[in-house]
């Protein structure tokens, strides 16, 4: 099949709104949906038992307790396009955004379209109530002056803030694109930075965040307990993304350095979040997705030093974070339902980040508009260890420089000569190697892509 007839094809799916077969409409669920940020497939130990070296107990509890999907995808290996893709069913490459990330300051604008359907949006016609609590990176304007700050030294040591002062105004923030409520920041250079719905609220520093956010996520899930309203609670961590800054508490826990401390960290929170639904007796009819916007970052993680330390955080996949290479993209995807989803079990067919909108739809016997989630293709079945027609077949996968590539069941065709990101060989390398243009690699034979067929 020719590339530009797979895009035609891709690009032309049917969005999904229809009931599973013989599945009757359900409770409306609440729904908490848990991003970690640069989170490797092999740093959670249940996906990766030989070559990991990352205690994970809580999110192996999660795993243990619901599905884990092992051929799951984001819609890029880069934050901005990542996030973009889970709220709005549509892979970025169809916005203005072809390479790269939003750099956040006021020169950008809002990369999801103001008249655009987003998960939360849609969840509201239905009632549910929607926070974002987190690192937004999908564009807003600061409408002030900003202090100068002085930067550090290094690609990783920058001064984390953004210097706008406390009460400055933003435009085009998540409570513009559907959510209820927002509290957090818009990426991490500018962490320091927090914003309450349309203002600047405070600084903190980044060591202080990943339990700040903890904390307002239970708050929430408390205030929604008693509320009774269906919700939908979309978590996108900062951790373990640079800066790396685990607390105190759990400095030196990992043995690992930094990096292997920050999940550990991370791996509480989750549990936190888990044990507070429980508590606020929400377990039952609350699903929980577990998942990270991309592959770990190696250079900030220093993976190649965690590899010499016998952890390999993606796991047997070839690259990182930034790559067209299956470490780039493919991700942790973890589904509790209680009463539901069978405990324990696991699935191996393809999807992606791209999915939830058409997921929610037909959670709620409800169809999509044919102006939204073009890329969007309801999971719900799988959940439920069902087979159906309309399953996905196909993903496009982007890296940060804008390379792509198509994967068609087991094959995988790359439309460039290395690596379209950060690793070894990059394109440039490769193409002073001479290596071929393209490269094509049988997924179920050789998932770790060295054999380019």
């Amino acid at each position: 099949m020719s590339i530009a007839k797979s895009l035609s094809i891709i690009g032309t799916l049917p969005v999904l709104g229809f009931c599973a077969a013989g599945q009757s409409p359900v409770t409306k669920p609440n729904i908490v949906y848990i991003l970690c940020d640069d989170l490797g497939y092999g740093d959670v130990s249940c996906l990766n038992p030989s070559r990991g070296k990352i205690p994970t107990p809580n999110i192996d509890r999660l795993a243990r307790e619901g599905m884990t999907f092992t051929d799951a995808h984001s819609g890029a290996s880069v934050c901005t396009p990542s996030r973009y893709g889970i709220l709005t069913g549509r892979y970025a490459w169809r916005s203005r955004l072809q390479r790269g990330v939003l750099g956040g300051n006021e020169a950008h604008d809002p990369l999801i379209a103001e008249d655009q359907l987003t998960v939360p949006k849609f969840l509201k016609r239905f009632g549910y109530h929607s926070a974002c609590l987190g690192k937004w990176h999908l564009g807003f304007k600061f409408s002030g002056t900003r202090t100068p700050r002085n930067k550090g030294q290094g690609r990783h040591k920058k001064d984390y803030s953004s210097g706008y002062p406390v009460g400055t105004p933003i435009v085009g923030g998540p409570t513009t694109r559907g959510f209820d409520y927002y509290l957090g920041f818009h990426h991490s250079k500018w962490m320091k930075t927090v914003i309450e719905n349309d203002r600047v609220i405070a600084e903190l520093e980044p060591v202080q965040m990943l339990q700040y956010l903890k904390e307002h996520a239970i708050k929430y899930i408390q205030e929604r307990a008693r509320d009774r309203k269906p919700f939908f609670l979309y978590l996108p961590l900062n951790s373990p993304h640079a800066p790396i800054v685990p607390s105190p508490a759990w400095q030196g826990k990992s043995k690992l350095g930094p990096y292997g401390d920050f999940v550990m960290e991370t791996d509480d929170v989750v549990g936190q979040v888990l044990d507070a639904l429980k508590r606020c007796q929400l377990e039952e009819n609350t699903i929980v997705i577990f998942t990270s916007d991309n592959g770990c970052s190696y250079p900030a993680a220093h993976g190649e030093q965690l590899e010499k330390l016998g952890h390999f955080p993606s796991a047997q996949f070839r690259g990182a974070k930034s790559d067209i290479w299956d470490g780039g993209h493919r991700l942790p995807f973890i589904v509790r339902w209680p009463g539901r989803v069978k405990p324990g079990s696991t699935c191996d067919a393809l999807v992606c980040h791209t999915d939830l909108l058409a997921t929610c739809a037909e959670l709620l016997n409800a169809t999509l508009p044919q102006d939204a989630g073009e890329d969007s293709i309801s999971f719900l079945p799988l959940l439920f260890g069902k087979a159906f027609a309309h399953q996905r077949k196909t993903v496009i996968h982007h890296s940060i420089s804008g390379r792509f590539a198509i994967r068609d069941k087991r094959w995988k065709l790359i439309l460039c000569p290395g690596s379209g990101g950060w690793s070894s060989p990059t394109d440039a390398e490769a193409e002073e190697q001479h290596l071929p243009e393209m490269q094509l690699y049988d997924m179920e034979a050789d998932c770790s892509e060295q054999k380019n067929l």
